[in-house]
C-alpha cells in the first residue's frame, strides 16, 4: 500500500467535511474557522476556493452546487455564480451556536449537528433535513457532534459526541428517517477524541481521531482492525475518493497550535491521500 501523502498546498486552520463529487471528479471540503470551501481536483492538482460569509461546518452534494450547512442557515451554493440560496434557517436558541458535522443518509436525507463557539456545554442538537425543507431537531445535549455515517445497507446510523469520546450506533429505519436506542459502538483513548468518520464498502469505520495523530478503521462489530498514522495531530476528519473510490483523504486542523508545536507539525492543517486497498461507497446527494 501506498504511504500517506500530502495533496495540493493549502494549509486550513480547521480543515473538516471531506465529500467526493463524481461528477465533478473531486474533492470538496470546508475549513470551519477561516471560513472557505474549497475543491481539489487530482487530475491537475488545482485546488479552489470560495470565501464564506460565516463559519460553515460541513457540506453535501446537491442540485445546483453544494449545501453548505452555514453557522445561521442551510444554504445552495453555487460555486459557479457565487450565489446562495436559503434552505432551511437554523434554530439556535442563543447567537453562539454553529453547525459542525454533518452528512447525507443513503436516501439523501441531510444530518448535521450544532454546537457552541464558545465554551463546551452540551447545548446542541442534532437535526435532519428532509427533501422537502423540513428541519427537525432528533437528539438534544451535544457538545461537539461528529462521527456521522451509514453503514452500507443504511440501517445503521453513527454518531458521536466528541466529548464523550464515544461513538455510537444507532438502528436507523431507511424509510422514514428515524433512529433508535443507541449502543456503544467504539471508544477512543483518554488523549483523543473521535472527530469525523465514513464507512467502506465493507462496511467498516474510518475514524479520525483529533488530537491523536491517527485515522482508526474498526470493523462492523467496533474491534480496531487497522490504525493510520499521519504527521499532524488534530485529524479531522476522512472520506473516500478518486475514479474507483480507492483513495482515502484526510482533512487536518492547525489551530490553537504553539509555534513550537507548528515548528514540530509543519504539515498541520494539510489535506493527506492514502490508498488503504479498499474502496468506498459513494455519498449520497442532499435530495431536496
Amino acid at each position: 500500500m501506498a504511504q500517506v501523502r500530502q495533496v495540493g498546498e493549502i494549509i486550513n486552520r480547521l480543515g473538516e467535511g471531506p465529500v467526493w463529487c463524481p461528477q465533478q471528479q473531486a474533492l470538496f471540503w470546508v475549513d470551519i474557522s477561516s471560513p472557505a470551501v474549497h475543491r481539489y481536483r487530482p487530475d491537475t492538482g488545482a485546488v479552489a476556493t470560495w470565501s464564506m460569509p460565516e463559519y460553515v461546518g460541513s457540506l453535501a452534494l446537491c442540485d445546483g452546487g453544494v449545501l453548505v450547512a452555514l453557522a445561521s442557515a442551510m444554504t445552495v451554493f453555487n460555486p459557479a455564480a457565487g450565489a446562495f440560496k436559503a434552505v432551511a434557517q437554523a434554530k439556535h436558541a442563543t447567537p453562539d451556536l454553529r453547525f459542525n458535522d454533518g452528512k447525507c443518509d443513503r436516501q439523501g436525507r441531510f444530518w448535521v449537528g450544532s454546537m457552541t463557539t464558545g465554551d463546551r456545554a452540551p447545548v446542541g442538537k442534532l437535526y435532519r433535513l428532509d427533501a422537502d425543507g423540513t428541519f427537525t431537531a432528533v437528539l438534544e445535549r451535544i457538545t461537539i457532534p461528529n462521527s456521522l455515517c451509514w453503514s452500507p445497507d443504511g440501517r445503521t446510523m453513527y454518531f458521536a459526541d466528541s466529548m464523550e469520546r464515544t461513538i455510537w450506533a444507532f438502528p436507523y429505519d431507511p424509510a422514514t428517517g428515524n433512529i433508535g436506542e443507541r449502543r456503544v459502538f467504539a471508544k477512543s483513548e483518554a488523549t483523543e477524541v473521535p472527530d469525523g468518520a465514513t464507512v467502506d464498502a465493507d462496511g467498516y469505520v474510518w475514524s479520525a481521531r483529533y488530537g491523536g495523530g491517527r485515522v482508526v478503521r474498526h470493523a462492523p462489530d467496533g474491534r480496531i482492525d487497522r490504525v493510520i498514522e499521519l504527521p499532524a495531530k488534530q485529524i479531522t476528519s476522512c472520506a473516500f475518493g478518486g475514479p474507483e473510490l480507492a483513495t482515502l483523504y484526510i482533512t487536518t486542523a492547525s489551530q490553537r497550535m504553539t509555534a513550537e508545536q507548528r515548528t514540530a507539525e509543519p504539515l498541520a492543517g494539510a489535506l493527506f491521500a492514502f490508498e488503504p486497498g479498499v474502496r468506498g461507497l459513494p455519498e449520497p446527494r442532499y435530495a431536496g
